[in-house]
Order: C-alpha cells, then structure tokens, then sequence
C-alpha cells in the first residue's frame, strides 16, 4: 500500500495536536519541514508509549511492541505499513536519524513492562536515556547542529524533562505499581514506599523531593546550554521544553512538594505566555 507525504504528515500532525500537551507548544513555531519531521517523531514515541501504557495485559503490550519493532524494520527498509511510519521513513531519510535511537525508545518501553524499581541513580539515568536522551539526540539531528558538544547536552535536557515527568507523576505510577525515585536515595532519606502511597507530607518528604528537584535542575541547567548549538530558526524549541518542564518544578515547589493531591504544572494560558517569552529570547543574541 502506498501513501503521499502529505496524507503521512497530516496524520502525524493531527496525532501530535491531540496528544502532544507540553510538547505542542514547543512544536509549532519550527519551521514546516522540521515541524512536521518532529511530529513523525513525537508520533512515533507516543504510539510506542502507548502500546505499553494502555494494553490491558503485560502479554497484549509485549505482543504491540514486538509489532511495532516490526513494522520500524519495515519502515527503515522503505516498505512503511501504514501513514504514521511512512512519515517517519522520510523524515529518517530527510535528517539522517540513527535506527539504534529508535530502537532504543521501544528498548525502553518494554523495559517499563519488568523493571519497576531502580536500585540507584546510575540504573535509572540508564532508563531515561532509552525513553528520554535518545529521543533528545533524535530531536537534535531535526533542529541541526554542527557542535558534537549539542549531543551531550541534548541528553541532559532529556534526562531533565524525564526526571521532572517522574516527580510530577509519582501518584499515577504508583498506581501502576512502579517507582522511578532510586531506592538507595529513599532509604537513604527514610522514605518508605508506605509513605509514598499514603502521599506523606513529612520534613523528610519534602527534603527527599527537594533533592530531587534540585538535580533535575541541574540537568536543566546543562541542557539549556544547547539552545545555541542548534539552528537558530529550531532554537524556540529546545527553550520552550526547557522552559514549560522547569515551571513544572517551578509548581511543585511552590506546592511545598505535594505531588500526591493533584499533578502539578502550568496552565494552558501560562504556557501561551512561556512560549510569548521565548519567542522573544529567541529575537535577542546568545
């Protein structure tokens, strides 16, 4: 079956609009090639997430991913199964997308189906990397750059914008019985997963999560040094990511660190206003 450009893009872009959140806002002022490269691309990792996330059974989700390992095969052989992996097969042609970081986000996923807990740090910065710094280094390839230095801190602003996903999602992953939050870090500072549940508001709690927030503000802080390595027409998005993902800390700070009453972050209108302000950033010289 054989598919237009158009009608691929389209549906990626129609896909990205309804699922995207966060990340639209930092999407829709590339330019309409690039746009429409990093639509395949968040289409991509959203259909892969998904697979996991709403299957109803471990054995459904490993058989979707297994089929989606499948049709990328496919799609990096030029023979895409459907609309959504013929985009991505162009968009592969188009910006030299590397196979492994594909493979690397289902790697990930699947990861996601056994592994519920992570000893340390260094185990869980090796997950981010699968879900999180390889989608970062794919983005890079669709913004361009030259400096080999933008790879680094690409995956910085990954492991950053994951790090921030795992503290603002602490509640709903529990309900699925996971916790990203390193196990050696929460005995450390006397956190239970007892405590996590009952979503204690305690002195340790709040020192806990405070650590927390403070490392991924430091990714961020590395990550942020990639905005002049891109091509400046792409630099309003890795800003905008930056910006939206740290005003999620931002939230769960001023909420003295209660991540367990509702998920913390900005609203519609404060995002419209965040991307106001970095399309403006964007106008000034780094």
């Amino acid at each position: 079956m054989s598919y237009s450009l158009a009608e691929a893009y389209s549906a990626c872009a129609a896909h990205t609009r309804a699922e995207a959140k966060n990340f639209y806002y930092a999407f829709i002022m590339l330019p309409p090639a690039r746009r429409r490269a990093i639509y395949a691309l968040y289409s991509f990792c959203r259909t892969v997430d998904d697979a996991a996330d709403e299957a109803p059974s471990q054995a459904i989700a490993q058989a979707q991913l297994k089929k989606l390992r499948q049709d990328l095969s496919l799609c990096l052989e030029g023979r895409p199964p459907n609309l959504q992996f013929a985009a991505l097969a162009d968009t592969i042609a188009r910006f030299d997308l590397r196979p492994e970081h594909l493979l690397a986000v289902i790697d990930g996923v699947e990861q996601d189906l056994t592994v519920t807990r992570y000893d340390n740090f260094d185990e869980l910065r090796s997950y981010c990397w699968k879900v999180a710094g390889a989608v970062g280094l794919l983005s890079l390839a669709i913004f361009g750059y030259s400096d080999p230095q933008a790879e680094a801190y690409a995956e910085d602003l990954g492991l950053a914008m994951q790090l921030t996903n795992i503290l603002r999602d602490i509640k709903e992953d529990l309900a699925r019985d996971r916790i990203y939050l390193p196990q050696d870090e929460m005995a450390s500072y006397g956190i239970t997963e007892e405590m996590l549940a009952r979503g204690e508001l305690s002195p340790a709690m709040g020192d806990f999560l405070s650590f927390q927030v403070e490392r991924a503000r430091r990714y961020f802080e590395s990550g942020l040094r990639l905005v002049p390595l891109v091509r400046h027409f792409s630099r309003v998005c890795p800003l905008m990511l930056h910006a939206v993902y740290s005003r999620v800390l931002d939230h769960i700070e001023r909420a003295k660190y209660d991540v367990f009453s509702e998920r913390r972050g900005p609203s519609g209108p404060e995002k419209v206003f965040l991307l106001l302000k970095v399309c403006l950033r964007c106008l000034r010289p780094w």
